[in-house]
């Protein structure tokens, strides 16, 4: 791969995506090279040729997806759902109780563990009453190959290990193979999945009440993520919470938000 290659995928995947690889030369040669050889192609430049020329958009997808790091798993950062339960959920569920209606965006869905972790917390704090209630959890990613495994929702044994066992033995059904596990229907029923770019306009009709946005924004350079925490501000509720990752930084300087810990914060 020539620097003048590297570039052009580069500049693509920035500003359409926000993604910033710059000094990452050689992870995207080591993702991409032996997609390049089975494809027939003899070199970047033209494998760039037919992708800026596919109008049908199948092949930027495909690069996307080689591109797009989608490392996720069950119970990661398990702070920000305990600190869901104990705090946010009780305040959002008496300030809520006239409408039971809450809005719930998992910006980063990957391959589904977020989100549906998310949605057996939920079903766990409203029992019995749940189904009075709206808290559909609305799960996007830019990746169409994470988001048809979160879908499918099938994880294997070592996969679902770190989950409490009441969790396992309510929200999971074991497939006949032993070694893989199914999200059961009512909890896939509680989680919509979309494939979303985030440096597109938000396209949402109601405000937010609660946002995770983890482990994405290591993604972009500072103005793109400046950009986009305010694009989020705006389209949450007054005293939404937004999660984002334990390792991820937000300017305090030149946030709107309210930062109740690191790495949680409040309109």
């Amino acid at each position: 791969m020539t620097e003048a290659e590297f570039l052009r995928i580069y500049r693509l995947i920035k500003n359409k995506y926000g993604i910033d690889l710059d000094r990452k030369k050689e992870i995207v040669q080591g993702r991409l090279d032996n997609y390049i050889r089975r494809g027939g192609y003899q070199s970047y430049s033209e494998y760039m040729n037919a992708v800026e020329s596919d109008f049908t958009g199948r092949l930027e997808k495909e690069l996307v997806n080689i591109l797009t790091t989608n490392h996720t798993f069950f119970m990661r950062e398990f702070e920000h759902f305990d600190f869901l339960r104990q705090e946010v959920l009780p305040q959002l569920r008496r300030k809520e109780e006239n409408s039971r209606d809450l809005c719930i965006w998992c910006g980063a869905a990957s391959t589904g563990q977020e989100p549906y972790m998310l949605a057996m917390l939920l079903k766990d704090f409203f029992g019995l009453e749940h189904h009075l209630w709206d808290t559909k959890v609305l799960a996007t990613d830019l990746s169409t190959e994470a988001l048809q495994h979160a879908t499918l929702g099938r994880y294997d044994s070592e996969q679902i290990e770190s989950l409490p066992d009441i969790w396992k033995r309510r929200y999971l059904k074991k497939l006949d193979s032993g070694e893989k596990y199914e999200i059961t229907s009512e909890i896939k029923e509680q989680v919509l999945f979309r494939q979303f770019n985030l440096m597109d306009t938000f396209p949402f009709k109601r405000k937010m009440h609660i946002v995770f946005l983890r482990n994405v924004m290591i993604y972009f350079d500072k103005e793109t993520k400046q950009e986009l925490i305010q694009k989020v501000y705006d389209v949450m509720e007054p005293g939404g919470y937004l999660f984002v990752g334990r390792t991820e930084t937000i300017d305090r300087g030149r946030t709107p938000f309210q930062m109740i810990q690191p790495s949680i914060f409040r309109k």
